[in-house]
Order: structure tokens, then C-alpha cells, then sequence
């Protein structure tokens, strides 16, 4: 089941989300000695990235990747990579992260495939057998190649039902369950070319945290905890691994008594 907190506001949300990942980062590198993130671009993330330089309070161990990149330079001004770095990467005192960049200057193929080899290399692969509850939701894990498992995944989430460079009705949806990266040529976000995890991946991730703040989201996270489809998504998440953070002004109305007793409630 997804597991749906709503908060006050866009503040309430950064710091929740900054804790939760926190708390994961931690238990990953209990477990396992590593620990994966891998982080998003967007406006709603940076005041989390903020915070997050002050609740991890040591990096050792924390492997930084990204679920997606515009196919350009790092130090461009669209650069995920860049937005990260400012508002994430600079703060955080010795010892810092190992970052694996990609590479959006080398264009949609090349830089998904060098990053899915750094994946690959990088990241223990495992196989995650989908439950029947989750059927239809997305590429079935676990009936393929493995694929790398990372531990968390912080995906912001478009009015349209994106995530990552995941868009509505696109033909990447339907890469299968053995790709790991894809090149993406004509993203109705400018610019049109990217690159991104798939689908197969944000699935198999131990646990995948989506923020979103303002009215602006409301019908996008309304139609993240519908059905199924690959018009929104997000709805193709894996439930029982994803956590969404929300305030007020982005709860469906479904979910508008969600703070009356507590801010957080399985759906």
C-alpha cells in the first residue's frame, strides 16, 4: 500500500522528506554498508536537498545518482546535476558523497548507456517479484535480467503525472523489464532530449519518496493513487514502496481528512 503523508505546508514537507531519507540512507548502510540515493530535479526537491546537508550527518558509505538528466552540460543552468551541486552537493562537509553524474552531454543513447553500465557496475543487482496486487502497474520485476537495486529514489512528480522523464503515453514506458536507462528525444518538457531511469528501475528500487507541494499537484497525485495507466505514471509505482509527502493545498480530496488524527495513512 502507498503510504500518503499530508502535511501543513511546503516546509512541513521538505523537512518529512529529508527525515525519511535520512532514516533510509541509515538503514541501508546498517544493512548492506552502502547506500544508494538517487535524486531528482525539479523545484520541489531543492529545499529538501537543503536540509538533507544537515540531517545525514555523515556521507560515508552514500552513493549519490540521479533518476534523470537533460541532455546538457553540468555546468548548464537546466543541469539536474547543477541544481544538486547548489543546493546539496556544496554543503555537505568531508567526507562527501561518491556522485555518479550522468553524462547529459553526450546525447539520449550514449549517456544512457554509459550510466546504465555505471549502474551496473556500481549497484547490486537483485530480482523483486512483483505481488498480485500489483499487477499491471508496470514492467514485471524478477521475470528478466536483474537489475540494479537502489535504496532510495526521490522522484518529483509534473502536473501531467511524470516522474523522473517518464511522461505520459511515451513509448518508454514500455521499454520491458530489462532496461535500465533510457535516452528520451522528444520530452514535451523542453529541452526535448534526456535521460532517465526506467520504469523497470523505479520499481525495483527498496523505496521510492515522492514530494509535492501546491494545488498545482493535486490532480497529479489524485491520479498516482488511481488505476493503473500509462497516462499518469506515477500510478505505475510500486505501492508498497512508495512514500508521497504532501501539504494541504496538494491532497486530493479523497485525502483531505488524512491530518485529523495523524499525517500519515496507508492507502
Amino acid at each position: 500500500m502507498t503510504r500518503l503523508c499530508t502535511l501543513l505546508d511546503a516546509e512541513a514537507v521538505a523537512e518529512r522528506a529529508a527525515r525519511e531519507i535520512t532514516q533510509h540512507l541509515e538503514r541501508a548502510r546498517e544493512e548492506r554498508g552502502v547506500a544508494h540515493l538517487a535524486l531528482s530535479g525539479g523545484s520541489t526537491p531543492e529545499r529538501t536537498h537543503e536540509l538533507l546537508a544537515k540531517t545525514v550527518k555523515d556521507w560515508q558509505g552514500i552513493e549519490v545518482w540521479f533518476a534523470d538528466e537533460r541532455c546538457v552540460g553540468p555546468e548548464h543552468p537546466e543541469s539536474n546535476y547543477l541544481m544538486v551541486h547548489k543546493t546539496l552537493l556544496e554543503h555537505i562537509s568531508v567526507p562527501p558523497p561518491r556522485v555518479h553524474r550522468m553524462e547529459g552531454e553526450l546525447g539520449p543513447e550514449a549517456g544512457a548507456e554509459r550510466y546504465a553500465q555505471a549502474l551496473r557496475e556500481h549497484v547490486a543487482p537483485g530480482e523483486v517479484s512483483a505481488p498480485a496486487s500489483d499487477a499491471g502497474r508496470g514492467p514485471e520485476i524478477g521475470r528478466g535480467p536483474e537489475l540494479p537495486i537502489l535504496d532510495v529514489v526521490v522522484l518529483g512528480i509534473g502536473p501531467d503525472g511524470h516522474v523522473a522523464s517518464l511522461f505520459p503515453g511515451a513509448p518508454t514506458l514500455d521499454a520491458g523489464a530489462e532496461a535500465v536507462c533510457l535516452g528520451v528525444h522528444n520530452s514535451p518538457k523542453p529541452p526535448p532530449e534526456r535521460i532517465t531511469l526506467s520504469m523497470a528501475v523505479l520499481r525495483a528500487a527498496r523505496h521510492v519518496l515522492l514530494p509535492a507541494t501546491g494545488a498545482g499537484k493535486r490532480d497529479a497525485i489524485q491520479g498516482a493513487l488511481g488505476e493503473a495507466t500509462h497516462q499518469v505514471p506515477a500510478s505505475l509505482l510500486r505501492r508498497e514502496r512508495l512514500t508521497i509527502v504532501i501539504n494541504d493545498e496538494a491532497s486530493p480530496p479523497a485525502s483531505s481528512a488524512t491530518r485529523q488524527n495523524a499525517d500519515c495513512k496507508n492507502l
